[in-house]
């Protein structure tokens, strides 16, 4: 496959690329210097130029660039943007959300025919962009995201969230009582472009089966030399987890061994 991805630099992003290269396919990142998210002539242009088989849209407004309605103009106005240009050229269009769309009032685990209830924040963006691919085009695909888990440290990642914490407040506080949405990155990118090959639709990556946050936490800090510290704590109880029979991921058990000998 050719795969033309938005946000190709960011941590989703950087994955997509290691995992296209394993499979042979070839990675093309988005270039927004070139091709603005304002601009509809820019995502045609794009689209004809690297003549994608799919285009997966996980770029986040990360970095201000001073245009206004920054959050509006990534999540829902370049949405459609690419979804129209995608759909006017046949392409598969794929994209990326989160499980934020289902706000902490709402009860898991989640199914892909949930209803998302997120009207504010990162999950409301994320839930008008859902919105704004799917009116844009027919058959786009939605992939649903939880937390995910990198190697190390860096970017926008769990382990980056404890090392922050160990800065800060000298311990994780994990609550015994959170079982979230999550998985490690390598599997999430390669499950990804299986769902870009896979039939259109909204698609939910998670590979957490049945663990609290705090066994999650205490079992990498483990597969860490102990790097962090983590407490328990039952201040937060929420079932986020998200269901899908079509794409399994590899559960969490498998990387990380600690989590199979917690009872289930």
């Amino acid at each position: 496959m050719r795969l033309l991805v938005t946000g190709g630099t960011g941590t989703v992003g950087r994955a997509l690329a290691s995992a296209a290269l394993a499979r042979g396919d070839a990675f093309i990142a988005w270039d927004r210097t070139i091709y603005p998210p304002d601009d509809d002539a820019a995502a045609e242009a794009a689209l004809d130029r690297h003549a994608p088989d799919a285009l997966i849209h996980a770029a986040l407004p990360s970095r201000a660039t001073g245009r206004a309605n920054e959050d509006r103009l990534v999540h829902e106005d370049w949405t459609a943007r690419l979804a129209r240009a995608a759909a006017r050229r046949g392409v598969r269009f794929v994209y990326v959300s989160t499980v934020m769309v289902f706000t902490d009032r709402a009860r898991g685990p989640f199914a892909p025919d949930s209803t998302p209830d997120a009207v504010e924040g990162y999950g409301g963006a994320k839930r008008r962009g859902e919105q704004a691919a799917r009116a844009a085009h027919p058959e786009a695909t939605i992939v649903r995201l939880g937390w995910q888990i990198g190697d190390q440290p860096g970017g926008n990642n769990m382990l980056t969230f404890f090392d922050d914490r160990m800065r800060e407040e000298g311990r994780v506080r994990a609550s015994t009582r959170w079982l979230p949405a999550t998985s490690f990155l390598a599997d999430t990118a390669a499950a990804l472009i299986d769902a870009a090959q896979a039939a259109p639709g909204i698609y939910h990556l998670d590979a957490n089966t049945r663990w609290s946050f705090f066994d999650i936490a205490r079992a990498l800090s483990a597969a860490h030399g102990n790097r962090w510290i983590v407490e328990p704590t039952d201040a937060f109880v929420y079932d986020q987890r998200m269901t899908d029979p079509r794409i399994s991921l590899p559960a969490l058990d498998r990387r990380l061994p600690e989590l199979a000998r917690i009872a289930s």
